[in-house]
């Protein structure tokens, strides 16, 4: 079982628009949410600026999803972290991760 997704680090060649399929763990479910290069890679920075596991982070926000009704766990993360970068916080203003 994958407690700790490993965060890649992106190459100078990487495509940030690339889609990649990635195992987590929620709760001691694996599951896969799929991202695209660019998103994964701000999501593990915005982890580990909390101090926080990808795999927690990712269930607060799975939770705050399922809650809510809002659509798949992957477009959830893609909403996080536009809110990360903007300051809106809609989601997360419901209680995952708020900064």
């Amino acid at each position: 079982m994958i407690e700790h997704p490993t965060e890649e680090t992106p190459s100078p060649t990487a495509d940030p628009h690339v889609l990649r399929k990635h195992s987590v763990s929620i709760d001691g479910h694996q599951t896969s949410i799929t991202l695209e290069n660019a998103f994964w890679w701000r999501f593990c920075a915005i982890a580990r600026s909390k101090n926080i596991s990808l795999n927690k982070l990712i269930g607060e926000i799975d939770h705050v999803r399922t809650r809510t009704h809002a659509g798949n766990l992957s477009s959830a993360i893609r909403v996080f972290v536009l809110e990360q970068a903007t300051g809106e916080h809609g989601l997360t203003s419901s209680g995952a991760a708020r900064s």
